[in-house]
């Protein structure tokens, strides 16, 4: 069961209030300078603080999202989602809320964590013992009950229409092909497809949720192939895992890699990869650090970052396993920053206010149709948009599209969208890497 169908059985919430006006850091843009505007995150909702967050949870933990609407109408006035409905929202709560000051209960994203030093990093495989549940990270709560999967079988929401699978043929496709040489102190992306890149950064080669199969349980097969053939690589260094869905953790992927290969994986994880028999696992809790020596000098840093999202692979595991992004560290101080699998909410202003500068965001612009059922766990393409802006990066690949149906969108639609929002943000069009399928990008070296 893929983490869109996951979705689809327990169902999303979005009841949770506007965020205030004037709550929060506001990152800049790239490049911004006194003369320029601050980018301004959109209206969106805070939940209760989640208890018990443990240890490296950091502030806000278990914070709420913006019920965001869907669809191609909602356009960037300047660099900030606006609808009607959200600044209707945004009215209703301006009078009752004095400017800068958070609701009772509240506490606004990014604000404790400016100027925080980064933790030091981790050793290695460390042991850990973890908490049996991690339900109280949750951003949005979710409803028990085989609701949501009784809804999809009803009204047939979980695929395109059929007249929308003759785009599949459309889908932008550039490999398999051979990957780019990385020079010293270069680093390159290559899009496999799905959440899959190659990240060749610091002389290391990672890849980001390697999912090279053709099927996935419960899910039709792959509709483009993978974008690197997997005899194409070159020995993989380490493989950072964002959570446990079968769309981003495929144990038929992970057996082809040797059993030395360094995993990198959410709290509660370990165990599942150790089964396996991989004997370098090392599990972090967010906002936990580890760092590989890097063949270039140096080292390279893996920070392990909140996310809207959950976890879930067998009928009785339901959050027992963390779910996040990670951020990458060249020894030069470049990041790369991979996203996972998230909804759109405020852990993106925190997150680039600890890592400020991020040279590259890795978002996911797909799997959000019909939006009250999956809203609260993927962005669609304007909340992508929008999370690169409140990340402070300067550059926005693109991911979680073109591979698996995993909703009902047209095959498409995602790239339409995220296109015609970036162009309504007035950054430079070079600095959206709408990579096709087997895609390359390269960073120069500083």
């Amino acid at each position: 069961m893929t983490d869109g169908q996951e979705s689809f059985l327990l169902g999303t919430t979005t009841g949770t209030e506007p965020r205030p006006a004037g709550a929060g850091g506001t990152p800049r843009a790239p490049g911004a300078g006194p003369g320029t505007a601050p980018v301004r995150s959109p209206e969106r909702g805070r939940g209760p603080e989640a208890p018990g967050a443990g240890p490296g949870a950091g502030p806000g933990a278990g914070g709420g999202r913006r019920a965001s609407p869907a669809g191609p109408a909602r356009r960037l006035t300047g660099p900030a989602v606006t609808s009607p409905t959200a600044r209707s929202t945004a009215r209703s709560t301006a009078r009752t809320t004095a400017p800068g000051t958070a609701r009772p209960g509240l506490r606004r994203a990014g604000r404790d964590a400016v100027g925080a030093p980064l933790p030091e990093p981790r050793p290695l495989g460390e042991p850990r013992r973890w908490p049996r549940s991690f339900a109280d990270r949750l951003t949005t709560p979710l409803p028990a009950g085989l609701a949501g999967l009784a809804r999809v079988a009803r009204e047939g929401v979980s695929r395109p229409p059929t007249a929308a699978l003759a785009e599949v043929a459309e889908l932008p496709v550039a490999g398999p092909g051979p990957l780019p040489a990385a020079g010293p102190g270069e680093t390159t992306v290559t899009w496999a497809g799905h959440a899959s890149f190659v990240v060749r950064i610091g002389g290391l080669t990672v890849l980001t949720d390697p999912v090279w199969s053709r099927r996935i349980l419960g899910t039709p097969a792959r509709v483009t192939p993978a974008g690197v053939a997997w005899e194409d690589l070159p020995p993989v260094d380490a493989v950072v895992i964002s959570h446990n869905h079968y769309d981003h953790l495929d144990a038929r992927t992970l057996r082809r890699l040797p059993r030395d290969t360094h995993l990198f994986v959410p709290a509660g994880l370990g165990a599942w990869c150790r089964r396996r028999r991989f004997t370098r696992v090392t599990e972090l809790d967010w906002w936990e650090a580890v760092e590989l020596p890097a063949p270039d000098g140096g080292s390279v840093r893996f920070d392990f970052v909140p996310a809207h999202h959950w976890s879930k692979r067998t009928l009785t595991d339901t959050c027992r396993s963390l779910w996040g992004g990670w951020m990458l560290t060249d020894p030069a101080g470049r990041r790369v920053y991979f996203a996972g699998d998230t909804g759109y909410g405020h852990w993106f202003s925190e997150i680039g206010a600890r890592y400020p500068g991020i040279d590259l965001a890795l978002l996911p612009i797909g799997a959000y149709d019909p939006p009250d059922m999956l809203r609260d766990v993927h962005t669609d393409p304007e909340e992508a948009v929008q999370a690169c802006l409140d990340l402070g990066a300067r550059r926005m690949a693109t991911m979680h599209w073109a591979t698996f149906l995993l909703s009902a969108e047209s095959p498409l639609d995602p790239l339409r969208r995220v296109r015609a929002a970036w162009a309504r943000t007035g950054r430079p069009r070079e600095q959206l890497w709408d990579l096709p399928v087997g895609g390359s990008r390269r960073l120069a070296a500083p």
